[in-house]
C-alpha cells in the first residue's frame, strides 16, 4: 500500500512539473531592459518612430494566450513623471485604436514597479472587435514606455498574466 501511495505521488509530481509553466528573462534588443515571459519572446523587432524613438516589439502565443512587449526608447527624456504617466496614458489611448479595441474600462493608475519610485504604471482591461480579452501594464520611468499585454479569446488567468505584466525591468534595474 505504502508502495502505491508513494508511486502515485512521485507521478503526480511529474505529471504537475511537466504542465508547469517555465518563467525565462528575455532581453529587449540593445535597450538594456529586459522581460521575463512563459513564451520565446527572443525576436524583437526594432524600428524607429516619427520622432526618431527606437521602437522594440515582439509578441508569442502559449496556451491559447498571446502576449507582447512594445518598447519605446524615447528620443527625448520626459521632464517629470506625472509627464511620462500622461505620455503613457496617450500612448495607450493610441494603442486602443491600433489594435481595434471596443470595449475599455478606465485605466488604473498609480502603480510603480518593483517598489522603484521613480516608475509610473497604468493598467488597462479591453476587448476587441474579435471578442478578444485582453490585460495590459504600461510602464515608464521618464526615458522608456513599456507595454506588457496578453489577449485571449478565453478568460484570462489574472494570477500567471501577472507575473508575466509586472515581469518587465527598465536598464538598470
Amino acid at each position: 500500500m505504502m508502495k502505491r501511495l508513494l508511486c502515485f505521488a512521485i507521478a503526480m509530481c511529474i505529471g504537475t512539473m511537466a504542465h508547469s509553466q517555465s518563467l525565462k528573462k528575455y532581453p529587449i534588443g540593445k535597450s538594456g531592459c529586459t522581460v521575463y515571459a512563459f513564451c520565446a519572446l527572443d525576436n524583437f523587432e526594432t524600428s524607429l518612430s516619427e520622432d526618431s524613438s527606437v521602437v522594440y516589439t515582439a509578441e508569442c502565443a502559449k496556451d491559447d494566450i498571446h502576449y507582447g512587449v512594445i518598447l519605446v526608447k524615447l528620443s527625448e527624456k520626459v521632464a517629470t513623471l506625472d509627464d511620462a504617466e500622461a505620455s503613457l496614458t496617450a500612448y495607450l489611448d493610441y494603442l486602443q485604436s491600433a489594435f481595434n479595441i471596443t470595449e475599455a474600462i478606465p485605466y488604473g493608475k498609480g502603480n510603480i514597479l518593483k517598489e522603484n519610485k521613480n516608475t509610473r504604471g497604468i493598467v488597462a482591461y479591453w476587448k476587441d472587435k474579435e471578442s478578444n480579452n485582453w490585460k495590459v501594464k504600461a510602464w515608464t520611468d521618464t526615458q522608456f514606455i513599456a507595454v506588457l499585454y496578453a489577449f485571449s479569446a478565453k478568460q484570462l488567468p489574472d494570477t500567471k498574466l501577472n507575473i508575466f505584466l509586472d515581469g518587465f525591468r527598465f536598464s538598470g534595474m
